[in-house]
């Protein structure tokens, strides 16, 4: 066991000089665990890369709110994918966890026999689980209702949200990455981690040396148009690249195996359609008319309906893998059950409310995912939520979609699967993790060596170099080994990572994902 010893200043001397009776001077003092804790999270954050950096930590007692260390708690700092945390909790509040998203196929017009003489229109409410053989099962039912011609167009509706599609401040040379893709009421996704509004670009090599790479898509679609440039060569050294505000994707490099790129498109609405499309004329349905936009008509008559998975379960890729379209799904989703506005300022309001009235009183919002820049928390609001949100109904179900460390299944562990193997820590932190280029954040629960339910919170602003994600793991791994009554006899860890640990972006967003 280690022996500290705390201090009594001076100053701190002089300032009781005035009492009638001497007081001791370990009444003043902490625990010699809390002395202990401070010390060694001091230690950690005295690390050089954080030397022209911001570090805001907050660790607090769940059961009496008491804050055993802090620094530059009630600071602003930009938390990532933190705002998750606060944006999954007010869907959960808001939109309840029984909320599914419908998506419906209509007809408007007079049906005579097996022809619709009018339009057939496809209206979502923000799916992000929709798959092309979601869109075929429509199909199926539009065909088995007895339906073989529309004389007139295939209409999507997506005015269930507004138009904007990117969210404020958004850099724009991430749009044609997949975890910033365009947000609709209508999209689809090309796998069931429910990835939406992208596909899979695959790219494998030809029949010889210097033959032409072989291209496919999930799922099939003509949406993007393909410039195969890349050929089969003695290594994978291949770019995949959609072209800005086009849906042109250019493939060039060489190919020696098989090579998959998510790839955000551009008008999700206009991709779901076309799934539609494509599977009606697959059942025998023939739509004459173009593929066009518009407000479903008040007297369309429901010809069949799918229903998503509740959010319940829809938390769960939701915050293990950090999901940014699910994020701002959620948002705009809110914002339209609340004012009628499927709109990010409106959602953003929600969220703004509901942490506010749970211990946040400090945040600025642009968004549900904590893409942008200048969404702003601080590590004593965020700790406070945490705390009150144990008090809600739906808290069990919410924190059992937190990532879980050292979990190695991936909807267990989520983006922390990979992190705090070996440790105090594994199993034992559930927590959101987060990352930009500059940014590293992560806050949530642990439990410590007695048995003590805590809440932390640690971000990491402004560095220049070397992610600083083993120092959050530090503070984590040190928070499991906390006893208020003696200091720890903590030995050093060697935290080991499957994915490098380099990356600025969350570990999830690196497909295939290595966590």
């Amino acid at each position: 066991m280690r022996s500290r010893t705390v201090l009594v200043t001076g100053m701190l001397v002089a300032s009781l000089a005035w009492a009638s009776a001497p007081v001791p001077a370990t009444a003043f003092e902490p625990a010699a665990g809390v002395a202990d804790l401070t010390q060694d999270l001091n230690q950690i954050l005295g690390d050089a890369r954080l030397t022209v950096g911001r570090a805001g930590v907050v660790v607090r007692s769940v059961a009496s709110g008491e804050e055993l260390y802090g620094q530059d708690s009630g600071k602003i700092f930009t938390p990532a994918s933190n705002t998750k945390l606060l944006t999954s909790a007010a869907a959960a509040e808001t939109l309840g966890l029984d909320f599914r998203f419908t998506t419906d196929v209509l007809a408007a017009g007079r049906k005579a026999g097996s022809v619709l003489a009018g339009d057939l229109y496809l209206r979502g409410t923000g799916d992000p689980t929709m798959l092309a053989a979601d869109y075929d099962a429509l199909a199926a039912k539009v065909a088995a209702a007895g339906l073989k011609v529309v004389t007139g167009r295939l209409v999507a509706d997506d005015t269930h949200f507004d138009s904007v599609r990117l969210g404020t401040d958004w850099a724009w040379d991430d749009e044609p990455y997949y975890y910033a893709a365009q947000i609709s009421a209508l999209t689809a996704s090309p796998d069931t981690d429910y990835d939406a509004g992208s596909v899979i670009v695959s790219v494998a090599p030809g029949d010889g040396a210097g033959t032409p790479a072989k291209v496919s898509t999930k799922p099939e679609t003509d949406h993007l148009k393909i410039v195969n440039k890349a050929v089969t060569g003695a290594e994978t050294d291949v770019l995949v690249e959609r072209q800005h505000s086009t849906n042109t994707v250019v493939i060039t490099g060489t190919v020696a195996g098989a090579y998959d790129e998510w790839v955000a498109v551009d008008d999700p609405t206009g991709y779901a359609a076309g799934l539609l499309r494509a599977s009606l004329a697959k059942h025998g349905v023939r739509v004459l008319g173009k593929t066009g936009r518009g407000a479903t008509p008040a007297e369309a008559k429901s010809i069949t309906s799918h229903q998503s998975m509740p959010l319940s379960e829809l938390l769960v890729p939701f915050m293990k893998l950090s999901n940014n379209m699910h994020a701002e799904i959620l948002t705009k989703s809110m914002g339209k059950k609340v004012s009628g506005k499927g709109t990010w300022a409106a959602g953003l309001d929600v969220i703004s409310a509901f942490v506010k009235a749970n211990g946040m009183p400090t945040v600025r919002l642009r968004d549900g995912s904590g893409l942008s820049r200048v969404d702003g928390l601080t590590p004593s609001g965020l700790t406070s939520m945490l705390i009150a949100l144990r008090a809600k109904p739906w808290y069990p179900t919410w924190y059992a979609s937190l990532p879980i460390a050292g979990e190695p299944d991936r909807m267990v562990g989520g983006t922390l699967r990979s992190r705090m193997r070996g440790t105090p820590a594994a199993g034992n932190v559930r927590a959101k993790t987060g990352s930009l280029t500059g940014v590293t954040s992560l806050s949530g629960y642990v439990t410590s060596a007695d048995g003590e339910p805590l809440v932390f919170s640690v971000m990491l602003n402004q560095y220049l170099s070397g992610s600083p994600k083993d120092i959050e793991d530090k503070i984590a791994i040190r928070l499991a080994q906390f006893s208020r009554n003696a200091p720890a006899d903590v030995a050093q860890v060697q935290l080991r990572r499957t994915d490098g640990g380099q990356s600025d972006l969350e570990c999830s967003w690196l497909k295939p994902a290595p966590c």
